[in-house]
């Protein structure tokens, strides 16, 4: 069996939204179907925003989503932003996150960005290694998060 990373499809927001079941177990719940899709058709039309998933047979069973945010430092190069990074639990531990990360990181790479960051609020261990599996250092930045 072969996993395709690829660009999400229209159709596929259903899927997606399921798959997001295996990031967050409790989530706030989604605004009503006119809203949800003007947010969807928002997401897919932004030339910078890039929503990857991983496609076994036919089903998303990892995914992540790319934004590359213009930038007037670093010779006006863009920077890249990675969120969302979630794989099915029942395909774990098989590549697939690596997959991912890796397809982002060269569609960043692609578009001439000059960093890409990405932050975990997991404290495992393992989801940090995952992470520097996938080619991101620790320390080098300091995040800070504000809440409404």
């Amino acid at each position: 069996m072969s996993v395709h990373i690829r660009s999400v499809s229209q159709h596929e927001l259903p899927s997606l939204i399921s798959l997001y079941e295996h990031l967050h177990s409790t989530d706030a719940p989604l605004p009503d179907e006119a809203i949800l899709q003007g947010i969807w058709r928002d997401l897919l039309n932004d030339p910078k925003i890039h929503y990857l998933v991983a496609d076994l047979e036919g089903q998303l069973v990892g995914s992540c989503i790319l934004v590359i945010i213009p930038n007037l430092t670093r010779g006006a190069r863009p920077y890249g932003l990675i969120e969302n990074v979630v794989t099915h639990a029942a395909h774990r531990r098989k590549g697939i996150g690596t997959q991912l990360l890796h397809h982002a990181l060269q569609t960043a790479w692609d578009n001439n960005c000059y960093k890409v960051m990405l932050s975990t609020s997991s404290p495992q261990q393992e989801v940090h290694q995952f992470y520097e599996q996938g080619g991101f250092k620790k320390g080098i930045k300091t995040g800070f998060v504000a809440l409404p």
